[in-house]
């Protein structure tokens, strides 16, 4: 299932008592069955957390998608096994930690749930200064309505500020309960070993890196960031696993993506080498019987020190869709048919 120590389908037995193949692990969500996600688990690098090996993201929740379809999406993630949920404070202006606050105190589960947030892009609150830093904590404690944050995610877009005062000040925010483990968004390799040296001489260290990688936007990472972080053994989880979309092969034609910032990042795509990817996933695709998106998820859990996607929904169908990605066990034929069609 993409997770080691869990089992696959179990053989069926026919009416003459003759046991049938078992079903191939990438066979859809539904067939497999609403227990193959309680099982699977991934460990999330040296944090000791074991999170389902896709994070749903809130990017959208209070944006394109409001509080009663947020609830749903996160419902029936949660019913085909995740435990794992990201926002940022920046999100919609906080309207998404709100929403995913109000999920978890309706349905009785913040313990239940992994809950990952990066903090540093909120105008009330910018940047990773230590007033900023405290600040922007403690107000997404109070939208998220939870008393800490499993998972914080420094914003590694602001440069300006010693990264040694933002490392003891989030000493202080883990001391006091309210921070579990730290990880780092966007952060350039230099600034990983910086962090690396720093947590030699007491600071804490950053366990997880939120980079952005897909098989369609590779070169970023898979270069000094991929062999800093495995070196460090920091786990990886991965943004924008779909390429802001382009991935899911739903946006194949310039006219169609119009001219909203969304649509202008999906055009970015809309060349040869994104048709010849879209064109590798959909064989691949076929070959499993399982959408493009799934096989997109799948590449990236395949991949070398990561950990597990972090991905956004419209709906809970796109859920179903991503999810069908953690029982998929691509080939090395199928690998390099991908890797080879980003080039």
């Amino acid at each position: 299932m993409g997770v080691s120590g869990v089992d696959s389908a179990v053989a069926s037995t026919d009416a003459a008592g003759l046991r049938s193949a078992p079903a191939h692990p990438s066979a859809p969500i539904p067939v497999q069955g609403p227990a193959v996600g309680d099982a699977v688990r991934t460990r999330l690098g040296e944090t000791g957390l074991s999170v389902f090996p896709l994070i749903l993201g809130g990017a959208e929740f209070g944006w394109n998608v409001d509080i009663t379809a947020s609830h749903r999406i996160i419902d029936r993630y949660v019913e085909l096994g995740g435990n794992a949920l990201h926002t940022a404070d920046s999100f919609a202006g906080g309207r998404s930690e709100h929403i995913i606050g109000q999920w978890m105190n309706s349905r009785g589960l913040r313990d239940d749930i992994a809950v990952m947030v990066r903090v540093g892009g909120h105008p009330d609150n910018p940047g990773l200064g230590p007033v900023n830093l405290v600040r922007a904590v403690e107000a997404s404690l109070t939208r998220l309505a939870t008393d800490r944050i499993d998972v914080l995610y420094l914003d590694g877009s602001d440069a300006s500020v010693p990264l040694e005062e933002t490392l003891a000040t989030a000493e202080w925010l883990i001391g006091s309960g309210k921070v579990l483990h730290l990880a780092a968004a966007d952060f350039t390799p230099e600034r990983l070993v910086e962090a690396r040296i720093l947590a030699s001489a007491g600071y804490p260290r950053i366990t997880v890196l939120d980079a952005h990688y897909n098989v369609v936007n590779r070169t970023p990472f898979e270069g000094d960031l991929r062999l800093v972080a495995g070196a460090q053994g920091i786990a990886v989880t991965p943004s924008h696993p779909l390429a802001h979309g382009f991935l899911s092969g739903r946006h194949r034609s310039r006219d169609r993506v119009g001219m909203s910032a969304r649509g202008v990042q999906l055009a970015a795509y809309l060349n040869r080498r994104g048709q010849r990817v879209l064109k590798a996933l959909d064989h691949v695709a076929l070959e499993l019987d399982v959408p493009d998106a799934a096989v997109a998820v799948a590449w990236l859990i395949a991949q070398r020190t990561v950990a597990a996607p972090i991905v956004n929904a419209y709906a809970p169908e796109h859920v179903e869709e991503l999810v069908q990605g953690v029982g998929v066990h691509l080939g090395r034929a199928q690998l390099a048919e991908l890797s080879r069609a980003a080039q």
